[in-house]
């Protein structure tokens, strides 16, 4: 019986030592690897949207929270205003989810940009939603407050051929940041004002 508690509490000892390396090793790469997202995956949706700004939009960030969650938002720096923002939301495609990056001039509401920052879509079908860059454009220009939806479901957005369930889900995660984006306005707009000095 004693080889036996002896046992349970060394072997606890050890799950707690293990468990807490773990937890540390975390916690001092988290930063890290964020960036690293950010440059590689992330960083090139982020600077087509944000091109042409003076500043570097992926060291230019701040965080807000929406509802449980923080959401990360890049500042675009036009002559010499931090009046452009971008954000990241989901769509649900044909593979899963779908990471859709856009950007928002925060004067006017309209959308600067849009690009496909993630997804599981089918390769060369689906997956066009990220490379044709007709698609991405049909977003430029158009007010942010509006419902995205494809044409054939009386929207304004040509789907791409062979892929609407993918186009679905990038005119969802446009509708649902334009929600997100009328909730945060206020607050957007006072963040960026610490950019404008």
């Amino acid at each position: 019986m004693r080889e036996m508690i002896k046992m349970v509490v060394i072997i606890t000892i050890l799950c707690a030592f293990s468990g807490g390396l773990l937890a540390a090793v975390r916690n001092g790469t988290k930063d890290k690897i964020e960036y690293q997202q950010l440059k590689f995956v992330k960083g090139p949706a982020i600077r087509e949207i944000l091109k042409g700004s003076s500043n570097d939009p992926i060291v230019d960030r701040f965080k807000l929270k929406v509802d449980d969650a923080e959401k990360s938002f890049f500042v675009g720096i036009f002559d010499g205003n931090a009046d452009t923002v971008a954000f990241e939301n989901f769509g649900k495609g044909f593979g899963g989810d779908i990471g859709v990056m856009l950007g928002v001039n925060v004067k006017n509401d309209k959308i600067v940009a849009v690009g496909v920052t993630t997804h599981s879509e089918t390769p060369g079908v689906g997956s066009k939603a990220k490379t044709d860059l007709k698609f991405a454009a049909q977003f430029a220009g158009l007010l942010l407050n509006e419902d995205f939806k494809v044409k054939t479901d009386g929207g304004q957005v040509d789907a791409i051929s062979g892929a609407t369930v993918s186009s679905r889900g990038v005119c969802m995660a446009v509708s649902e940041a334009g929600k997100i984006y009328k909730q945060l306005k206020p607050r957007l707009i006072n963040k960026l004002s610490e950019f404008n000095k």
